[in-house]
C-alpha cells in the first residue's frame, strides 16, 4: 500500500478534517482569548505560535480517534457515512499511525512551554482521548468536549503565567457552556440516527426542552464571561464585544426554533461569530488608551 500517494495524503487530510475546518477555528477563538487575556494584550509571539499550532494538530489528533472510535457507527449516519474509515478508504492501522503522529508531534511543541504546560497538556490529552467513548455511557458527552475545547485557555495561562487566574477560570467555564451550546446544535442535525444507533448526546437528553436547555447555555456563558471582564479589569469595549455576540446567540435561538436540521448545522457554524466578536471585544479592550 502507497502511504504516501497524493491520493492517500487526501484521504488522511479528510480524516483530520482539513476539508472542513469550522471545528479548528471553532477551537481557536478559545486559544486567541486565552494568550490575549494571559499576556494582557501582548502575549509573546512564540506561546502564541504554539498555542495555536497545538491546538490545530490536537483537534486533528481529535478527528482522527473519534472516527476510529465510531468506525462502525459513523456508516449508520446520514452525516458521517463518507468518512473515510466508514467507507474503507483507509485502514485502522493507518488511522492508528496518523493519530500517534499528531499526538506526538503535539507532545514534542508543549515540550517548548514550561512544566506546568507539559503537565497540563498531558491531562488535556486524556480528555481529547476519552471524548469519543463517552457517547457511549454519559448522557451529556459533549461537556466533555467543552473541557477539550475551552482547555488553550488554561494552557495559555500556564505558558505566560505559570498559574491559572479567577479571569481565566471564569473564562474557561463560559467557554465550556458555549462549546456545549453549540455543539448541541450539531448533535441536533444527528440525532435521529443516534437515537436509532445508541448514541447519546446532549440533544438527546434534554428532548422537548431544547430552547430552555440553549438559552441557559448561553446566559451562563456570557455571566461567566462578564465576570472575566470584571476580574480582569477590562473597559467597555470587551462588554461591546460580549453584547455582539450575544445578539448572534439570540439570532440563531430564534432561526432554530423549530429545530431544522439544515438551521441547526447552520448555527453551528455561525458561533464562530460569537468568537469573533469576543475576540474583537480583548483586543479593543486592551488598545492602549
Amino acid at each position: 500500500m502507497r502511504f504516501f500517494s497524493w491520493q492517500r495524503l487526501w484521504v488522511y487530510a479528510r480524516l483530520m478534517r482539513l476539508e472542513r475546518p469550522v471545528g479548528t477555528v471553532l477551537l481557536a477563538w478559545s486559544g486567541l482569548w486565552g494568550v490575549l487575556l494571559a499576556g494582557q494584550g501582548q502575549p509573546p509571539a512564540r506561546v502564541c505560535a504554539i498555542i495555536l499550532l497545538g491546538t490545530f494538530l490536537m483537534r486533528s489528533a481529535g478527528c482522527v480517534c473519534n472516527d476510529l472510535a465510531d468506525r462502525h457507527f459513523d456508516g449508520r449516519v446520514r452525516r458521517t457515512a463518507g468518512r473515510p474509515l466508514a467507507t474503507g478508504e483507509v485502514c485502522v492501522a493507518e488511522a492508528l499511525v496518523l493519530a500517534v503522529v499528531l499526538l506526538l508531534l503535539s507532545f514534542l511543541l508543549v515540550c517548548l512551554l514550561n512544566w506546568q504546560s507539559v503537565v497540563l497538556a498531558v491531562v488535556l490529552a486524556g480528555v481529547v482521548l476519552l471524548y469519543p467513548f463517552c457517547k457511549r455511557f454519559f448522557k451529556v458527552p459533549q461537556l466533555v468536549l467543552g473541557v477539550a475545547f475551552a482547555s488553550p485557555i488554561l494552557l495559555a495561562h500556564t505558558a505566560i503565567l505559570g498559574h491559572l487566574t479567577g479571569a481565566s477560570v471564569s473564562l474557561f467555564l463560559g467557554t465550556l457552556c458555549w462549546v456545549v451550546l453549540y455543539d448541541t446544535y450539531y448533535a441536533l442535525v444527528d440525532r435521529e440516527d443516534d437515537l436509532i444507533i445508541g448514541i447519546l448526546s446532549s440533544a438527546i437528553w434534554v428532548m422537548g426542552r431544547e430552547q430552555l436547555f440553549l438559552a441557559l447555555l448561553a446566559v451562563l456563558a456570557l455571566g461567566f464571561w462578564g465576570l472575566t471582564g470584571m476580574l480582569a479589569g477590562l473597559n467597555g469595549w470587551y462588554y461591546l464585544g460580549l453584547l455582539a455576540g450575544a445578539l448572534v446567540m439570540a439570532f440563531y435561538a430564534w432561526q432554530t426554533r423549530h429545530l431544522d436540521r439544515e438551521r441547526c448545522f447552520a448555527a453551528f457554524v455561525g458561533h464562530n461569530w460569537v468568537g469573533a466578536f469576543v475576540l474583537l471585544g480583548f483586543f479593543l479592550a486592551y488598545l492602549p488608551s
